[in-house]
């Protein structure tokens, strides 16, 4: 058994996939056509993970107000998405030159070196690598 994915509601599917697969590095492993399971309207089924991993993200656009304000609070503004990378460097370079919102500079905790950086729909993240 494994997780397989997890939801991230997000405003739109295009931009989200651009964010991840261009800012992040992830690679977009599925992008089909669907419908909600209340009421049957159209949405897409978009699926992003990193490169070689088993668990990837279900980009789900948001339907309704609820799920609206959700976007980007899905973790009430805790860091709720982890981001482990072997070479935090490079990771941090490259996400800085795509435009990536990091919220200070990276540090050193006895678990890694981390940095806490904004995914698209303003989501927190921690950049994580080795100490």
């Amino acid at each position: 058994m494994h997780l397989a994915l997890a939801a991230i509601v997000v405003d739109d599917y295009d931009k989200a996939i651009a964010f991840f697969v261009e800012s992040l590095g992830f690679e977009l492993v599925e992008d089909s056509p669907a419908l909600t399971s209340a009421g049957g309207q159209p949405k897409r089924w978009v699926v992003v993970r990193p490169p070689g991993a088993e668990t990837g993200l279900l980009l789900a656009r948001a339907d309704g107000s609820e799920q609206a304000a959700a976007v980007g609070r899905q973790v009430a503004g805790r860091v709720g998405f982890f981001l482990q990378v072997e070479d935090f460097d490079e990771a941090h370079d490259r996400m800085s030159r795509a435009g990536v919102t990091f919220e200070g500079p990276p540090r050193l905790e006895p678990y890694g070196r981390v940095v806490v950086f904004l995914d698209v729909a303003g989501n927190r993240w921690d950049l994580l690598g080795p100490a």
